[in-house]
């Protein structure tokens, strides 16, 4: 039996070494290597990032189930550098709270291959074991604080929550094959021609939907979301926010538009009743909100249904627009999350809004970084959040999904009342007392993040180019 080509996953390969050799390390000095160990899972994400950035072209291994292409570059990208800020951002506050551990950055190592898996799978088994090696490390990171009855809390429920999720989405999957007598996207794709779905298959699409439908917090199972962003410890719930649905959304795109392209109207009225609940949950939840990371929850879950717009249009156009939007939502949310964690008065965090009350008067580069992430968040032109929701909408109009891109606009608008509420705070409201001065990693991802959405703002062209040809790949 002849060994499989190896190239295409070699990023993933390097990562699992080096996630083998922090293992032994960790066991050998213990709590005395965290720190070691935090700069060899940044080394290892860069030399992976560089290793991504090297490949050309399509690939295929493991029996046609692993895929390496554009699209799986393009979202792999903003994996890694999701998953480095959040080593950068935890780094130095976990220890400050006496929560760090040398396990953490093995863990988010293991969470990005699991991550880096689903987004190459090019069948159903590949994608289920890149999604439970993901989840697996994730619920111990939910509940990492564990002298935390929140922290604790918060895992039980993503574990309980994801347990189920992955048996939606499992059974989802066996009732594709049972259908298609195949478990790969293209042979899938095969049985489904010229829209030739059963009732059976139809089903089996709409269990593999509410599975996914989980790792991106979109309604109806977003549930967790708001308790865990809030229990978990800031830096965790940056990381959720980032790089899991970075590769959540890759595997959303890459499963419907690779497995299903001859099911188009049927899995077009699922994602678009996903879509149209969360932008309106998203957007109307978030208003009494008075805790900025359950806000945040909120705003994340409506985020998630603005690039599922793009994607029920089933186009080109439309992946482009998923692909611009994710890659804006991470760098903004990234800069709120470091905001709030450069929240901290006397050694202590702090999360309620009302505690940012006159902050451009006590530290004026922080408010006007924080303003101006809530004024992406919302849209306003010309910053880069207006060009990913307008690349979105637009291709919703092309796709003549009229109704539901004026559902968008329309929740976009509400929801920029709860994000400028911030900015009033910020600048109107009679300032608290300063907040100490942040760790540097904190900063620099603040400043990076708040550079990056500030360049695209101006200069749009270069993300559009990349994720055109990303989204040309996947077809």
């Amino acid at each position: 039996m002849a060994l499989p080509a190896l190239g295409p996953a070699l990023p993933e390969i390097v990562l699992a070494i080096g996630a083998i050799a922090m293992v032994l390390v960790g066991a050998i000095r213990g709590e005395k290597a965290t720190r070691l160990l935090e700069g060899v899972a940044l080394a290892l994400f860069a030399l992976t990032l560089v290793l991504v950035l090297s490949g050309t072209g399509r690939a295929l291994t493991f029996n046609d189930g692993f895929i390496a292409d554009g699209f799986a570059r393009f979202f792999k990208v903003l994996t890694l550098l999701g998953a480095a800020a959040a080593i950068l951002l935890s780094a130095d506050s976990l220890r400050r709270d006496g929560s760090m551990r040398f396990e953490f950055p093995i863990l988010v190592v293991l969470a990005t291959i699991g991550m880096m898996m689903m987004i190459s799978a090019n069948d159903l088994i590949s994608l289920y074991v890149g999604l439970e090696l993901q989840s697996l490390a994730l619920y111990v990171v939910a509940a990492f604080d564990r002298d935390n009855a929140r922290s604790t809390e918060a895992g039980l429920k993503y574990f309980v929550l994801g347990a189920l999720s992955s048996g939606m989405l499992l059974y989802g999957a066996s009732l594709v094959y049972g259908f298609t007598g195949t478990v790969t996207y293209p042979g899938i794709a095969a049985a489904v021609q010229h829209g030739h779905a059963g009732l059976g298959l139809i089903f089996g699409i709409v269990f593999i939907a509410a599975g996914v439908a989980f790792k991106i917090s979109a309604v109806p199972f977003h549930m967790w979301t708001p308790d865990v962003y809030e229990g978990a410890p800031t830096p965790v719930a940056a990381f959720f926010a980032s790089a899991p649905k970075m590769a959540a959304m890759a595997m959303v795109v890459r499963i419907f538009v690779g497995a299903f392209p001859g099911a188009l109207h049927e899995w077009q009225q699922i994602v678009i009743f996903i879509a149209i609940a969360s932008m309106a949950l998203g957007a109307f939840a978030a208003i009494g909100q008075t805790n900025i990371k359950r806000l945040l929850a909120y705003s994340s879950i409506a985020n998630m249904g603005y690039a599922l717009v793009g994607l029920a249009a089933g186009t080109v156009s439309g992946v482009q627009g998923v692909l611009v939007y994710m890659a804006i939502y991470l760098a903004t949310t990234l800069a709120a999350f470091a905001c709030v964690l450069l929240m901290r008065r006397d050694g202590k965090p702090v999360e309620e809004i009302g505690e940012l009350a006159g902050l451009s008067r006590t530290n004026p580069w922080m408010a006007f970084a924080l303003s101006m992430m809530m004024f992406s968040l919302a849209g306003i032109p010309p910053l880069a959040g207006f060009w990913a929701k307008f690349y979105v909408f637009l291709a919703a109009i092309d796709a003549k999904l009229y109704v539901l891109a004026v559902v968008g606009v329309v929740t976009s608008v509400i929801g920029a009342y709860y994000y400028l509420r911030l900015v009033k705070v910020i600048y109107f409201d009679e300032p608290k007392p300063a907040f100490e001065k942040g760790d540097i990693g904190v900063r620099a991802v603040l400043l990076i993040s708040a550079l990056f959405v500030m360049a695209l703002s101006l200069l749009p062209a270069p993300l559009l180019n990349s994720a055109g040809a990303a989204a040309k790949s996947l077809f």
